[in-house]
């Protein structure tokens, strides 16, 4: 078994849309955040690193370079020959308009790229991004706007200093599920002060307005952020890897059986991570998610392609 049979991987769901496989290449466009360049705040979300994005010093190479560079990596793991260009550093919608064309114009311009995924804040999503949208979906490419919830407690997102609320991503999924653009939400287990009850009732609200896609990410603490000072002092403690692991297969029998998993875990490198250790080893935590679907397959939880027991087909 692997996490195909249970849940609709976005790997799979690409395979079946475009007859071919399709891999994500992460691109910084050397943009910044609203609450970093004090437009909204100071200093960022308590868990991001600066540096683990684009280290001082260092020239982010031209989108062209990137996309060829993740490409290689790519076609010697997998073979595949399709991408899609994933602005992932930061807020990708945060500058004017006519920047953003340019920038996602020289993506798509790429070779083998067949589509965009925008990863930005809620409350960065201007009207005139979302039409911008619309028409490369016109074009026939593949478009997904990511938006970084993280909680649905606006309690939650103070504490983290996200400078964002709930309100912002009512908003901004409202719009763009009416335009027609799948929307990837994001969503942080492990959050400071927040227990499983917050997770499922984030995904409940999240559920209610509608999502095409979910990426769920355990809470790195890593170096240079205020959160690894929190942790320093005892203020924070990172969830168990079985913890984790129980929560995401809570949150995937909540969802619909259709729905995209783009992903299920996130690591951090060596050099920056300070804990929890296990966020170093993604193939520990997919296996040990998938093995906790089987288990529960067997029981009274979900069954295969993620449906509960009420909804297989």
């Amino acid at each position: 078994m692997t996490l195909a049979h249970y849940i609709h991987t976005f790997g799979q769901a690409m395979l079946k849309r475009h007859g071919e496989r399709i891999h994500k290449v992460s691109i910084n466009a050397g943009l910044t955040c609203p609450n970093r360049d004090g437009s909204k705040g100071r200093g960022g979300c308590t868990f991001c690193n600066n540096v683990s994005f684009s280290p001082n010093g260092r020239q982010t190479p031209s989108i062209a370079e990137q996309i060829a560079a993740g490409q290689k990596v790519i076609l010697k793991r997998t073979r595949a020959r399709k991408y899609i260009a994933y602005f992932q550093s930061y807020t990708n919608t945060y500058t004017d308009l006519a920047s953003l064309r340019q920038l996602y114009d020289q993506a798509i311009r790429a070779p083998g790229v067949v589509g965009l995924s925008i990863g930005t804040r809620p409350d960065c999503v201007p009207d005139a991004v979302l039409d911008l949208l619309v028409q490369y979906r016109q074009q026939g490419l593949e478009v997904w706007l990511e938006l970084g919830l993280q909680s649905a407690f606006d309690e939650t997102l103070r504490r983290i200093n996200r400078c964002s609320d709930f309100a912002d991503y009512r908003q901004a999924v409202t719009k763009a599920r009416a335009l027609g653009i799948p929307v990837c939400t994001h969503l942080i287990i492990g959050l400071p002060g927040e227990t499983r009850r917050h997770n499922i009732e984030t995904l409940e609200q999240v559920l209610a307005l509608g999502t095409d896609g979910l990426k769920l990410h355990p809470l790195h603490v890593v170096k240079g952020t205020a959160l690894a000072n929190e942790w320093r002092r005892g203020e924070y403690t990172p969830l168990a890897l079985d913890e984790y692991v129980s929560i995401v297969a809570d949150l995937i029998g909540m969802a619909p059986p259709d729905m995209i998993y783009h992903r299920l875990t996130g690591t951090a490198s060596a050099d920056i991570l300070l804990a929890p250790a296990w966020c170093e080893k993604k193939w520990l935590v997919l296996n040990s998610i998938e093995a906790e679907l089987r288990r529960r397959s067997h029981f009274s939880g979900i069954s295969p392609a993620g449906r509960l027991p009420d909804q297989a087909a």
